[in-house]
């Protein structure tokens, strides 16, 4: 299975992912990292992996649509079949999803339905739950919204700072995120 991960960030999920694939437990090959930053840490991890790196920002279209367009031609361009969203900071559009359908696999900090949204970590947090944790959803037209796949649990403890739950969030996602899509991948190559 072809894999394409989009990022727009540091990129720790997107390491992860990378160097599960190399290690051969996710039976994939990932043949794009895109980012929508030009100036994201991800695509200097995506160089050291040896990964076909790719960027372009929305400000250099004149709307959502015609960038989401140049998204899409660029999946097609490396007959990508599964793609990953890994700290992608932007709505997926209708003309992706019905690409993709059920193909698009995001990561969310929270345990969804609670937190969604741009803020997980710092909303859970601030809202003062005792358990939060990491959700993998297939995408859909909502804002994490999707059908959930799989969820973590990440306890909070009174003395956990906001940096020290974000570092509990991010191991529960570098364990769990490799692990499902492997599944996935798994899944799907069965069904061949």
């Amino acid at each position: 299975m072809r894999i394409a991960v989009l990022a727009s960030g540091n990129g720790s999920n997107f390491e992860v992912i990378a160097q599960a694939v190399k290690d051969k437990e996710i039976p994939a090959e990932l043949v794009l990292l895109f980012s929508d930053h030009h100036d994201a840490y991800v695509l200097e991890r995506g160089k050291k992996f040896g990964v076909s790196c790719e960027s372009f920002e929305l400000k250099e279209f004149s709307d959502k649509k015609s960038y989401e367009a140049a998204l899409l031609a660029l999946l097609k361009k490396y007959d990508v079949e599964l793609v990953v969203l890994a700290g992608y900071m932007r709505i997926i559009g209708k003309d992706l999803l019905a690409e993709f359908p059920n193909r698009i696999v995001n990561i969310h900090p929270a345990l969804l339905p609670n937190f969604p949204g741009l803020h997980g970590i710092k909303d859970a947090f601030e809202a003062g739950v005792k358990e939060t944790g990491v959700t993998i959803h297939y995408v859909d037209i909502g804002v994490d919204t999707g059908p959930i796949i799989a969820q973590g649990k990440v306890q909070v403890s009174e003395n956990d700072s906001l940096s020290d739950l974000e570092t509990k969030i991010h191991q529960v996602e570098h364990q769990l995120y490799p692990q499902v899509l492997a599944d996935i991948v798994k899944e799907a190559n069965s069904k061949l």
